[in-house]
This record gives structure tokens, sequence and C-alpha cells, in this order.
């Protein structure tokens, strides 16, 4: 079985997807960290390599391309990115959505313990909505221009989750490991 996650920013993707990883016994492929990485090595943060990739499709295609190639050679994996429920439609595809102001509490919370915990970010918030915003409008903009389709379409998920009010990632996990089809 390979199982794709998709979902807006703060959702709780990256979470979800280590801790089903781990309950399933399976190996776990991350595209944010591959692009991450990408745009690391081009000396960018990852909002700038999203709007050169809204000139520059390769910075989405080669990623796409990897996922398309593990899904044709690998099986009982779960990969975590925005289009993965495209680059492999044999594969059971979850949606995690979060409304804004959640969705961003949770990122400037993640910032805090990981990347910042010396920092006062109160205000962070707010900056992160705008952030997420626009990251979910290069988001959209380069997937529609490049695949013509909408990856906040629930119509293209086997699961979608709202997560706003869920109490943590273990939670939305066990409701996808009730959800997932029986082999």
């Amino acid at each position: 079985m390979i199982i794709s996650i998709s979902g807006v920013p703060g959702s709780g993707k990256s979470s979800v997807a280590q801790i089903l990883a781990e309950k399933l016994g399976m190996k776990h492929y991350s595209i944010g960290a591959l692009r991450g990485k990408m745009a690391m090595e081009k000396g960018m943060t990852i909002d700038e390599l999203n709007r050169l990739g809204e000139k520059d499709h390769t910075t989405d295609t080669s990623v796409d391309d990897y996922q398309r190639e593990l899904g044709k050679k690998e099986d009982n994996f779960l990969v975590e990115g925005r289009m993965s429920w495209y680059c492999i439609p044999h594969s059971f595809k979850v949606f995690l959505g979060c409304e804004a102001d959640e969705a961003a509490k949770r990122v400037a919370a993640s910032r805090l313990k990981h990347e910042r915990p010396d920092e006062d970010m109160t205000s962070e918030p707010t900056a992160i909505k705008a952030e997420i915003a626009a990251r979910m409008a290069s988001d959209t903009k380069r997937y529609t221009t490049i695949y013509g389709v909408d990856y906040l379409d629930p119509k293209n998920y086997d699961l979608v989750i709202d997560t706003t009010k869920l109490n943590s990632a273990q939670e939305t996990a066990e409701k996808i490991l009730t959800s997932l089809p029986k082999t």
C-alpha cells in the first residue's frame, strides 16, 4: 500500500506522516524536505523557490518526476507532499485541511520550538497567516499552470480531514488508520 498525504501548511502533514510511517512500518518520503533541500542548494528560501517555480517549472517537475518513479518502483511507503496524490494516483490519497488562524498558530509554535526558541513570537501568527496564504496562492498557480489541477479540491482525495479542532497529530493519524482500505 502507498499512502499520499497532501494538505495546507500547518495542517499537521509532517507530524501525521511520521506517526503513520512508524505505526505501519513504512518508509516515509517528504517532498517538502526535498524541496527545502533544493531551495538551500540554490541559496533561497522555500517561498523564493516557489516564486521561481512560477516561471521555471522544473523546480516542481523534477520532484514530481521523482515521486512518479517512486510510485512505479516501490510499494509499502508513505509520501507527504502537495502533489503526491497526483503523481502517485494509485495511492490512498489523504488531504489535511486546517482553518487559517489555527494553521498560523501551529506554524508559529513549531518555529518557536524548532527554529527560534529564544524569541517572543506572540505577534507572529498574523504574519505567518499571510505567509501561508501567499504560499498557497503560489502552489495553486503553479499546479494549475503545470498540471491543470487544483490540489485543494476534495474530489481528488480518498479521505479529507479538517484538523482544526483535533487535539493532536496522533488523533489525526488514528482517523487515517481507521479509514485505510483493508488488504
